[in-house]
């Protein structure tokens, strides 16, 4: 059975976003990065956290969305709107 990991960082921001709907205004760095508090949950749930470069902020994704973009729309710049 291969292990199933996750991106500690979507947990951050479902807690977020959960805390913000309530009506709280959490605020991210003020007591230390929430990355290893959201590791620590995943783990405690059995799921192992996936490593920060996974995921569509990791580069060999961008580079490769880069791609896809240039070939599907010929001509237009990144970030032109």
């Amino acid at each position: 059975m291969s292990t199933e990991t996750y991106n500690p960082w979507t947990v951050v921001h479902v807690v977020f976003e959960h805390l913000a709907e309530a009506g709280l205004h959490p605020v991210l760095g003020e007591t230390g990065d929430p990355g290893e508090p959201a590791a620590a949950l995943l783990r405690a749930l059995g799921i192992e956290p996936g490593r920060e470069d996974e995921g569509p902020a990791a580069p060999a994704v961008q580079a490769q969305l880069a791609e896809i973009r240039a070939r599907m729309f010929p001509g237009v710049e990144e970030g032109s709107p």
